[in-house]
C-alpha cells in the first residue's frame, strides 16, 4: 500500500503449562517465557509501531508480594525498550551474583516479570495520543486477586456512547469514554457481580473468608463474565484478559472481523493475532495451529485446563479481507497464495488496458509489499504468453522453420524491478514545495529499460485509499522514465467506505473513489444525490443502530466502476507529468475468489457486518458535508 493507513493492533498470550524449573532444566534458561514473548511480539511489529506493552501473572504467591505487573512503552521501538528495561531490572537486582540468573523461584520473588502468564500487546493509535495511558494492557486492580483484571486488545466498537451510558446506569464514574475503558470497566462489572455470587453462594455453606477466596478463583465462570459483558458490544475485536489468581482468555467478535490463532502442547498455550509467528516460535506445522471461531472464547484456567466454547452467537463470517489483501504478514501460507492469486486475477483486465501489446509493455511493483500479487500477475501473464505460442505453434500446421519457432518463442512479458525505496526520508523541510521534491525522491529508479514515449508501464499496488502518494510521489517518479503510459493496477477494489473495526480509514474525504465519484455527480449535474443522500444520512443519526441502513451507498449507483476509475485517473495525472495515467482496480467477485473464507469487504461494498458499521458510514457522510474533519465514530 503506497498510502500509509495505521490499522490493527496485535495481541500475544502465552500460558506456560509446566513448573518453570521445568524450563530452566531443558532449555537453560529462567527467561524461557520473556525469550518467547520478544519473538512473538517482534514477529508481530507490522501490526503496531505506536506502542507495546507486556503484561505478567505469577501463580501462587505469598500474601504482601506482588503477582500481577506490567510495563509499557510507547517509545521509537517500544519492543525492544520494553524487553530492554526487562533485563536491565533483573541485572540490577541480580547484580554480582550471575547463579541467580537460572534461580527461578529467586527471580520470581524479587522481579517483577518472571512468571507463567503473560499478555502482550503491540498498538496502532487509530485513537487517541500516542501516550502511555492509551497503551495496553490497561489494568483493574483490587484487593481481592480474583478481581483483578488486565486486558489488551486489537479492536474498535462503534456504539462507545450508548456503552458509556449503560456503565453509569449501572453506577459507575469512568473517567474516560474510549473503547478499551469501557470494556475493562463492562468486563469488570460483571467480573465484580460474579465473585460476589459466589461469595455469598460459599459462604452460605458455612466455609471461612479464607477458605471462600481460592474457591471464588478454582470457579470463576469466565464463559458468562464475557457472554453479559459483550451483550452489546458493536464492532471488531479480539480481547485478550488475564485474571490475578490466573485463569486466563482470548475472545473474539462473532463476525470474526479481527484475526486469532492458538496452538497448544503439553509445555504451552499461546494465542497470537497471526499464524506464522507461532510456527516461527515454537518451530510446528500450521496443521498444529487452530483459528479461534468467530463467537468463541479460549479460556484457560489457572489449573491448565482449557475450553474453546461459545459466548456469543455467531454471525455470518466476514473476517476482514484487508487482512489478506495487505495487512498480515505475507508469510503465512494461505495469504500469501491468496495475494497471488489477486495478482493472477488481474490480467485480463490488464492486458485489454494494454490492448495486449506485451512488446511495448513493461510489468513491475510498487511498494515491496505488493510483491506476492506482483508474482501471481507474472505468473498469469507467462500462462497467457504460454498458451498464444502453443496456439501459433498448430498454427504451423508441420511447418518446422526454425526462425517462424524462434519468433514464436521470444513471445513474454518484460518483467523489471523499476522502482526500489532507498530510504525513508524525514520531512524536516518545513517548505510545502521543496518536501514535495524531496518525496519525490524517496524511490530510486532503474534508467535505461523503457522506451522512451513508446512503452506503457504496468504497475501493481496492494490498494489505493488516498491517491496522495501515488500523485506526489509515484506517479512523477516513474514518469521521470519517460513512458507513454503509466497504468497503476490495484489488487484491491475501489476503496469507498469508511472502516470502524480498528483500522485507520473513518473519513470518506480521504478517499480518492469518494472524491472522485462527487466530482462525477457535479460533472454530470447530479448534485440533488449528494443533497438527498445527506439528508436521509442526517435523519438516521436519530434512529438505533439496528434501524440503520447505508445511505451513501446511493452516491455510487449512477456510475460504473470503470467510469469511477477513469476519473480517479484524470485526478492522478498532473500538469508536470507527461505520461497517460490509466488505473485498473480488482474487482469484488475476484476478490471473493481469490480470498473465500474472508469476505468482509465493508471498504468496497458498504455491506457492514455490524448495525453499527451502517451508522459510523452515514454519520462519515455527515461529517464530510459539514466540513467537520473528525472521525464518525
Amino acid at each position: 500500500m503506497s498510502d500509509s493507513i495505521k490499522h490493527e493492533c496485535g495481541i500475544v498470550l502465552l500460558r506456560l503449562l509446566k513448573p518453570l524449573e521445568y524450563y530452566v532444566a531443558k532449555y537453560g534458561t529462567a527467561f524461557y517465557g520473556p525469550d518467547k514473548m520478544y519473538l512473538l511480539m517482534e514477529k508481530q511489529h507490522n501490526r503496531g509501531q505506536d506502542g507495546a506493552g507486556l503484561g505478567c501473572v505469577k501463580f501462587d504467591m505469598d500474601p504482601g508480594t506482588r503477582y500481577m505487573s506490567r510495563i509499557r512503552s510507547t517509545q521509537a521501538n517500544p519492543i525492544k525498550d520494553i524487553f530492554s528495561q526487562l533485563h536491565a531490572g533483573v541485572q540490577s537486582v541480580v547484580g554480582q551474583k550471575s547463579e541467580r540468573m537460572k534461580d527461578v523461584n529467586w527471580l520470581k520473588n524479587h522481579t517483577d516479570l518472571i512468571g507463567e502468564l503473560y499478555l502482550g500487546h503491540l498498538r496502532y493509535g487509530t485513537f487517541g495520543k500516542n501516550a502511555i495511558e492509551n497503551t495496553h494492557p490497561f489494568l483493574r486492580e483490587n484487593n481481592w486477586m480474583s478481581k483483578n483484571l488486565m486486558i489488551a486488545g486489537n479492536f474498535n466498537l462503534t456504539n462507545v456512547d450508548e456503552l458509556f451510558t449503560s456503565l453509569i446506569n449501572i453506577g459507575q464514574h469512568p473517567n474516560k469514554t474510549s473503547d478499551t475503558v469501557t470494556i475493562l470497566e463492562k468486563l469488570g462489572h460483571f467480573l465484580d457481580d460474579e465473585n460476589e455470587d459466589l461469595y455469598r453462594k460459599y459462604k452460605k455453606q458455612g466455609a471461612s473468608k479464607k477458605e471462600i477466596s481460592p474457591l471464588i478463583a478454582r470457579n470463576l465462570d469466565i464463559s458468562t463474565i464475557l457472554s453479559n459483558a459483550s451483550k452489546y458490544w458493536d464492532g471488531g475485536y479480539v480481547l485478550g484478559g488475564l485474571l490475578g489468581h490466573g485463569d486466563a482468555f482470548i475472545m473474539r467478535d462473532p463476525s470474526g472481523i479481527r484475526p486469532a490463532y492458538f496452538y497448544k502442547d503439553d509445555e504451552v498455550l499461546v494465542a497470537t493475532s497471526e499464524r506464522p509467528v507461532i510456527q516461527t516460535t515454537f518451530k510446528v506445522p500450521i496443521e498444529s495451529i487452530q483459528e479461534i471461531e468467530p463467537g468463541h472464547a479460549l479460556i484457560i484456567k489457572k489449573d491448565g485446563q482449557f475450553s474453546n466454547v461459545e459466548v456469543k452467537k455467531p454471525l455470518p463470517r466476514k473476517s476482514c479481507s484487508f487482512e489478506r489483501i495487505y495487512f498480515s504478514r505475507g508469510s503465512d501460507a494461505d495469504i500469501y497464495r491468496e495475494r497471488k492469486k489477486l495478482g493472477k486475477l488481474l490480467v485480463p483486465a490488464i492486458l485489454r488496458t494494454i490492448d495486449h501489446d506485451l512488446e511495448n509493455t513493461i510489468f513491475s511493483y510498487i511498494p515491496n509489499t505488493a510483491i506476492a500479487a506482483y508474482k501471481g500477475m507474472v505468473e498469469g501473464l507467462h500462462e497467457f504468453c504460454d498458451a498464444v505460442k502453443k496456439d501459433r505453434l498448430v498454427q504451423l500446421q508441420g511447418d518446422m522453420d526454425p526462425a517462424k519457432i524462434e519468433k514464436i518463442l521470444q513471445l513474454r512479458p518484460r518483467i523489471d524491478q523499476i522502482a526500489v525505496k532507498d530510504a525513508k526520508l524525514r520531512t524536516f523541510i518545513t517548505q510545502d514545495n521543496a518536501r514535495d521534491d524531496l518525496v519525490t525522491h524517496v524511490y530510486d529508479v532503474t534508467y535505461g529499460v523503457v522506451k522512451e514515449y513508446q512503452d506503457s508501464l504496468v504497475v501493481i499496488d496492494d490498494s489505493v485509499v488516498r491517491g496522495t502518494t501515488l500523485k506526489n510521489s509515484i506517479i512523477r517518479i516513474l514518469d521521470r522514465l519517460g513512458p507513454k503510459r503509466i497504468i497503476i493496477v490495484s489488487s484491491a477494489p475501489q476503496i469507498r467506505y469508511p472502516d470502524c473495526y480498528g483500522i485507520d480509514m473513518a473519513k470518506l474525504s480521504d478517499f480518492i473513489a469518494f472524491r472522485a465519484t462527487i466530482e462525477l455527480l457535479k460533472d454530470t449535474r447530479q448534485e440533488a444525490i449528494i443533497n438527498d443522500v445527506y439528508k436521509k444520512c442526517k435523519a438516521s443519526q436519530l434512529l438505533p443502530k439496528e434501524d440503520v441502513v447505508n445511505h451513501v451507498r446511493d452516491i455510487y449507483k449512477p456510475f460504473k466502476p470503470e467510469e469511477i476509475s477513469a476519473k480517479i485517473a484524470e485526478m492522478l495525472h498532473t500538469t508536470d507529468v507527461n505520461a497517460e495515467i490509466e488505473i485498473v482496480f480488482q474487482t469484488i467477485e475476484d476478490l471473493h475468489a481469490a480470498c473465500p473464507g474472508h469476505k468482509g469487504d465493508w471498504y468496497f461494498t458498504g455491506e457492514y457486518p455490524t448495525p453499527g458499521g451502517n451508522k459510523v458510514c452515514n454519520r462519515s457522510f455527515v461529517n464530510y458535508i459539514e466540513g467537520k474533519n473528525e472521525r464518525a465514530y
